[in-house]
């Protein structure tokens, strides 16, 4: 991408899209398209259609979805596929015609087995069965991967796909039922800690590992391997790489440094009677690393930035 390259950030309003929008303006891109839901509806072919006739974008980071936690994957399954499908494939077919030089596919670690070997490489897509509470969006996800490799093989296309660990950072969605597990935990032990709760529920055991990405990290990697990684001709279609810190902590120790950074006193009470998940969600980004890219921002100083966005949002 040249500095006035015309590129086009699908979903520029969430947690991932607001993110690379604020890279590429650190960056001087200073040729930005950004729609609102209200003024682009992704899932209206006819509407995309038209929007990629008019506007011509040379680049598109594809970061529109529908997304939540295990409570919101398990109480809407059905949009969970069907929303996700409609975006992907109207916004990658759009692309292919109207010639944009390079896709980006934003996908998610919920496309790994729930038993995968751990850390998880990209080679093992499709090699088990995913976590049942996810596995909707986890399919349209692949089923986003699979569309892109196919344009690439059959058009020739440079589309791109992305595998993000578990994500967190400003303009993350902090509702109390549908959002992942930090925003969601932000939010309930600041309410412990306002309203003198003695003590805060938090899902499942608090065993199982996860990995977290601060959102402007994953920016950076995505603005870097769109500038540093071409999948034109290879003959699988290109495979995809996988974004993360390569470093995981037990949800325990995630609430714990939650209700560190919050200042709440209060005690953390684990529901056993709640599922955990999956056991443990590491990625191998050995392919990331040996191209030079190394995440910048540790944990918990990202979580005080993210409880800080959560307070400016209140």
């Amino acid at each position: 991408m040249d500095k006035k390259s015309k590129i086009y950030v699908a979903g520029h309003r969430g947690l991932v899209g607001s993110a690379i929008w604020r890279v590429l303006e650190s960056e001087n891109y200073s040729n930005l398209v950004g729609r609102t839901h209200q003024e682009l509806d992704l899932e209206d072919q006819r509407a995309v259609d038209s929007f990629f006739v008019e506007e011509k974008p040379d680049f598109v980071f594809l970061a529109a979805a529908r997304v939540g936690g295990i409570y919101a994957n398990n109480t809407y399954p059905a949009e969970f596929i069907y929303n996700n499908i409609q975006i992907q494939n109207n916004v990658i077919d759009a692309s292919y015609r109207n010639s944009v030089r390079k896709l980006m596919f934003l996908g998610s670690s919920c496309i790994y087995p729930k038993f995968a070997n751990q850390p998880m490489d990209e080679g093992q897509l499709l090699s088990g069965k995913l976590e049942p509470t996810n596995e909707p969006y986890g399919i349209a996800k692949i089923a986003g991967i699979i569309t892109c490799q196919s344009y690439n093989r059959q058009y020739g296309t440079n589309f791109v796909s992305v595998m993000p660990t578990n994500l967190y950072g400003p303009g993350d969605n902090y509702h109390p039922d549908n959002s992942h597990v930090i925003p969601g935990l932000i939010r309930r032990i600041h309410e412990a800690k306002e309203k003198s709760l003695p003590e805060v529920t938090v899902w499942g055991t608090g065993q199982p590992l996860r990995e977290f990405l601060y959102s402007d990290d994953l920016a950076r990697a995505c603005v870097f391997l769109m500038n540093n990684y071409d999948v034109r001709g290879q003959a699988d279609g290109g495979q995809m790489v996988n974004i993360g810190s390569g470093i995981e902590v037990s949800i325990k120790k995630l609430a714990e440094t939650i209700q560190k950074v919050v200042g709440y006193n209060g005690k953390l009470r684990f529901d056993v009677t709640k599922p955990d998940g999956t056991p443990r969600k590491l990625l191998d980004v050995s392919k990331l690393h040996s191209m030079g890219w190394h995440h910048a921002v540790d944990l918990e100083a990202g979580l005080k930035v993210a409880y800080q966005d959560f307070l400016n949002q209140l």
